[in-house]
């Protein structure tokens, strides 16, 4: 080969190196740019020269794909942390908090004890109990808010991801028409790709498995196909099938139906962070805001009902709180729907701040109940189902069906997410609050649980309960007519006999026995109207008490379970924010890595600018210097 050959060769290797170089300086900024580097051989076996063998992208796919599981964790540890601070912010503040309300509430009932008759005492029981009740509703409406967005950016986040799958198999096309075409694809195409294979990390986890190395396969985390070569499958927002206020991730299956994800099938990026979010930390939040206000209300409302107002009237509910919510199953094959549901006083100290599952097996079977934030089943003892009169009842609530549901139909039942949205003060008359005792009771019958029914004693003013045990049997003597009195909700039957723990209703006045008299014994329970005057403090006394007593599951005062709440948002969020600076160190660790040998360092280029600048420079003065020659040798012939 000539010198003019060589040195040609050796012009063509350093421009392709000085466009690579200033390819590399060009794109430093540009997201997903993978330095490119000029790779060079020796032209043929003997001839000498230089050739461009290939412009090599510098990529690691274990590098990459080990950035792109760490970007996925931080992402939705990100948005977790986002999401979770508001509740913590909105829950420890001070001012705005519910602590200092309740306490301000329960301060006026101590000023109401201390002067029962005193108007201003009275106006501010009602201010102070407008003010909570207030607050309850906007702290039940902001975390309301939350959900409603969450369940916007759900569906956006759906439609990004969409739209990117679309893009991945468009490049999956088009850069298998350039390797046809030329045998290689464009690096540029290629960086889009990976690029594109990032920003979906940034979303969701994905897995990414790749077709005899070339076309990029990306699926679900439950291996459901979002892009197979050139086609992409759409995921689609919708409502849960057991909740339609709730927006999860479907997608379609072979049969063209819109099948619902479960929720916990993506964890990683944005979208498995607000789905992350709301499962563990905002429905808990909801209803534990929820079940303290149906604690307080309930319990309130049955010691208000034992007392008597400035009339001389029985006490009538103060508060009124929302009810449980249900919804039938989409996929349920009976056309039974919940008709009523309610909470159940007497068995309010169930109560739990978690949602269930009713699911219905054969007839003649009592449901089963499985609790939503465990995935416990609660016992067969724990619940009361009766058959012929379609009605439920467990963990503190009641639910009443339209009939009988089919063989596997699922209800979801939320007894407390949206109970603080309707709790109001009912006392608008300052006469009306009981501060007095209606109810006194007298006698050496063991009983607890007292309670009275709106209207008690509408029969009477003054009854009798009489136990008396002869032959190991225990029976009513008084009142003597059975029709006067129910045992457990049930009418009473002569020979039965009573044993300690039925609840007995008198003329709306509700007790537990808790024991029965000795063989051959008797007790007595005296019930009237209690004799009231405008300094008669004892019910608001009993009121105040209610501070004190364990209301909350049957396990916490007021204050106490709602510092829990707040210390369990607190420590969910501090988990949090750990976990996220530890990942965020990892995926810098790896976004150092990836960069130190797919990045591009200014200087190294420069450099490179220089030296292919020289070896431009060399290879042009070797064609200059074959020119000379060769003139030379034409001037010879002269």
């Amino acid at each position: 080969m000539s010198m003019f050959s060589i040195g040609l060769s050796g012009l063509n290797a350093a421009q392709n190196a000085l466009n690579t170089t200033s390819n590399n300086i060009s794109n430093v900024y540009t997201p997903g740019y993978n330095r490119e580097l000029t790779i060079l051989g020796q032209q043929g076996a003997t001839a000498g020269g230089v050739q461009v063998n290939d412009i090599q992208r510098q990529f690691s796919q274990f590098v990459a794909s080990q950035l792109n599981a760490a970007t996925s964790s931080s992402s939705a540890l990100a948005t977790y942390e986002k999401q979770i601070s508001q509740i913590d912010n909105l829950l420890a503040d001070r001012d705005a908090g519910l602590a200092p309300l309740m306490q301000n509430f329960f301060s006026s009932l101590e000023d109401l004890a201390g002067s029962p008759s005193d108007p201003a005492a009275r106006q501010g029981v009602l201010g102070t109990a407008n003010t909570l009740t207030a607050q309850y509703r906007a702290f039940d409406g902001y975390l309301q808010d939350m959900q409603e967005g969450i369940n916007g950016q759900i569906s956006d986040e759906i439609t990004q991801i969409n739209n990117m799958s679309e893009q991945m198999a468009t490049l999956n096309r088009e850069i298998a028409l350039a390797r046809a075409r030329s045998g290689e694809a464009p690096n540029s195409l290629l960086n889009q790709r990976d690029q594109l294979v990032h920003e979906l990390s940034e979303r969701m986890d994905i897995r990414l498995n790749i077709q005899d190395g070339k076309s990029y396969n990306i699926s679900l985390p439950n291996g459901q196909p979002l892009v197979a070569g050139t086609n992409h499958y759409r995921l689609e927002a919708m409502d849960a099938p057991n909740d339609p206020q709730r927006t999860v991730l479907g997608y379609r299956d072979s049969g063209g139906n819109l099948v619902a994800m479960p929720e916990d099938t993506i964890k990683g990026g944005t979208l498995g962070g607000l789905m992350t979010f709301r499962s563990e930390t905002l429905d808990k939040t909801q209803n534990q805001i929820g079940q303290l206000a149906v604690s307080l209300v309930t319990g309130f409302n049955e010691q208000h009902r034992l007392g008597q107002d400035l009339d001389g009237n029985q006490g009538a509910d103060f508060f009124s709180i929302g009810q449980p919510q249900a919804y039938a199953h989409a996929r349920n094959t009976g056309g039974e729907d919940i008709v009523g549901a309610s909470f159940d006083a007497v068995n309010i100290d169930q109560l739990r701040a978690t949602d269930y599952t009713v699911r219905f097996g054969n007839a003649g079977d009592p449901p089963q109940v499985f609790r939503k934030d465990n995935g416990q089943q609660l016992p067969a003892d724990q619940i009361e189902w009766d058959a012929g009169a379609s009605t439920l009842g467990f963990g503190g609530i009641n639910l009443e069906f339209s009939g009988t549901p089919a063989n596997g139909d699922r209800f979801e039942v939320q007894p407390l997410r949206r109970a603080a949205a309707n709790m109001e003060s009912q006392i608008i008359d300052l006469d009306k609050i009981a501060a007095g005792s209606f109810v006194a009771s007298s006698g050496d019958l063991a009983v607890s649980g007292l309670r009275a029914e709106p209207g008690a004693f509408a029969n009477g003013t003054a009854h009798d309960f009489t136990l008396e045990t002869a032959g190991g049997v225990t029976s009513v003597t008084a009142p003597a007519d059975p029709n006067e009195f129910t045992v457990n909700g049930e009418p009473y039957i002569p020979g039965v006999g009573i044993v300690a723990g039925d609840r007995i209703n008198l003329d709306g006045i509700e007790f537990v026995v808790d024991s029965v008299p000795d063989d051959g014994e008797n007790a007595t329970l005296s019930l009237s109207i209690a004799a009231s005057g405008t300094g008669d403090n004892r019910n608001a006394l009993a009121l105040q008490n209610l501070q004190s007593q364990a209301l909350v599951a049957g396990r916490s005062s007021l204050s106490q379970a709602y510092g829990g709440m707040v210390s369990d948002v607190g420590n969910q969020s501090n988990i949090v924010k750990v976990n996220l600076d530890a990942r965020q160190g990892l995926t810098a660790q790896l976004k150092a890595v990836q960069q130190s040998e797919s990045g591009v360092n200014l200087d190294e280029e420069a450099a490179n600018l220089i030296r292919y600048q020289q070896y431009y420079s060399a290879n042009a003065r070797v064609i200059d210097t074959a020119s000379t020659v060769f003139d030379t040798i034409l001037g010879l012939r002269n």
